[in-house]
């Protein structure tokens, strides 16, 4: 199943009434025993997409009740996100009971950008997790916002430090740029006013260390200078945001004379 913008159960003026409720309103309901215990999107990951591939993921939920869980209903199991984001399962879940009365349940989605996306950034934020499970014995639970993760545009960042070869004590200029994916053109756009970290790693060892902190310019650049001082590695580095995964740079070596 795919992303769309409207829900399948409602359609006209309906679909916009249901879709306009805040999310902040998430609702509850359960029949007997019937309890969700755990939600785990990706195995606790976010879920980061790119311009061209597809991107698989899981959905777990684990579950209990006296008479033991009998499954998800996957008709009423989706994700729902911003920009009017929703996704179903790609196939039937399935369910491993741990114990007499808790099973967990797994169903896969897939997220295909220039499919599912709609040709739109918006989509990119906090989604939520919508499940209802039934138990043996015709109890249920049903939670809407059981779980949330993040859905975001995939980044990329270089860095180049030059000249190399150079001599101690001579200025080293790194460049670098920031860009993540939008799904407006399927291309890698410049991430601009984003603070990254300049890193350094000296030759020999295994940890950098940060030396100062730039922001990107209007199109995603990086530049700024340092002294050299001793051989070894420069990076540049980003922490992310709600709409983008942080990413570090390969390490650039500078050979210091």
């Amino acid at each position: 199943m795919r992303i769309r913008a409207t829900v399948a159960a409602v359609s006209g003026a309906l679909a916009l009434s249901a879709l306009a409720v805040p999310s902040a309103q998430a609702a509850t309901d359960s029949e007997g025993d019937t309890k969700i215990t755990k939600v785990v999107v990706n195995g606790g990951k976010n879920v980061a997409v790119g311009t061209s591939t597809a991107k698989t993921f899981s959905v777990s939920v684990t579950a209990t009740d006296d008479s033991g869980i009998a499954g998800l209903d996957d008709d009423l199991l989706w994700l729902e996100g911003p920009g009017f984001g929703m996704l179903t399962p790609t196939g039937s879940s399935t369910c491993t009971a741990v114990s007499a009365t808790t099973s967990t349940c797994t169903a896969s989605f897939t997220v295909d950008p220039q499919v599912d996306l709609a040709y739109s950034n918006d989509m990119a934020g906090t989604w939520y997790v919508n499940v209802w499970v039934d138990a043996k014995d015709g109890d249920y639970a049903s939670v809407d916002k059981a779980s949330s993760f993040k859905l975001q545009r995939y980044s990329k960042l270089t860095a180049n430090a030059s000249p190399e070869p150079v001599v101690k004590g001579k200025t080293i200029t790194v460049t670098g740029k920031l860009t993540r994916a939008n799904w407006s053109t399927f291309t890698y756009s410049g991430y601009s006013a984003q603070p990254v970290k300049l890193q350094f790693k000296k030759a020999g060892t295994s940890t950098y260390t940060t030396v100062k902190t730039i922001n990107t310019n209007s199109t995603g650049d990086l530049s700024t200078t340092v002294t050299a001082a001793y051989d070894g590695y420069y990076r540049y580095s980003f922490a992310g945001t709600t709409t983008t995964p942080a990413v570090s740079a390969a390490g650039d070596y500078i050979d210091v004379q």
